[in-house]
């Protein structure tokens, strides 16, 4: 038996105010787009922001559906729109934040297992990393180089051949 052992660097900023004036903008596009996310269910409202190679920025926001299941977090409805609107353009950077009156808002989420693997898709599409800022409305954000360091031990199109 061997053991082996994962781990990735990461950034943590004390605030936006710390972040470069792009990265700060993308986020603070996502926290906008939060205020107008479909969430009745759960209010639990997430945006999300991104900076296309082409220069064009681009959001999405989760929406809800009274059958649970239906519903879509706002990294994939941001992935479709990128591959529909520009379907030629790699996304540099993605920013994910939240509005929520269950809790504060205060610290970086992170997406969920499946948002996870579809951002991982688009990357691998696209053979370009994609950067993760992930923060509240307030508070610490971090930054991560690449969506592949969320998923370790993914599923990729290389299983299927």
């Amino acid at each position: 038996m061997e053991k082996h052992n994962f781990g990735f660097d990461y950034e943590v900023y004390n605030s936006s105010s710390e972040l470069n004036p792009g990265d700060a903008l993308l986020l603070e596009k996502a926290r906008q787009v939060s205020g107008i996310a479909y969430a009745p269910y759960s209010r639990f409202y997430v945006g999300a922001a991104a900076l296309l190679e082409n220069g064009q920025i681009i959001t999405g926001t989760n929406q809800e559906n009274a059958s649970y299941p239906v519903g879509i977090c706002a990294e994939r409805v941001l992935l479709g729109s990128a591959a529909t609107l520009y379907p030629d353009a790699a996304i540099l950077s993605i920013a994910i934040s939240y509005n929520t009156a269950k809790e504060k808002t205060n610290h970086p989420i992170s997406p969920c297992g499946m948002c996870r693997q579809s951002l991982l898709e688009y990357e691998t599409r696209f053979k370009k990393p994609v950067r993760i800022i992930m923060g509240g409305l307030t508070g610490k954000v971090h930054v991560v180089e690449s969506v592949r360091l969320l998923l370790p031990f993914a599923f990729t199109s290389e299983e299927l051949i």
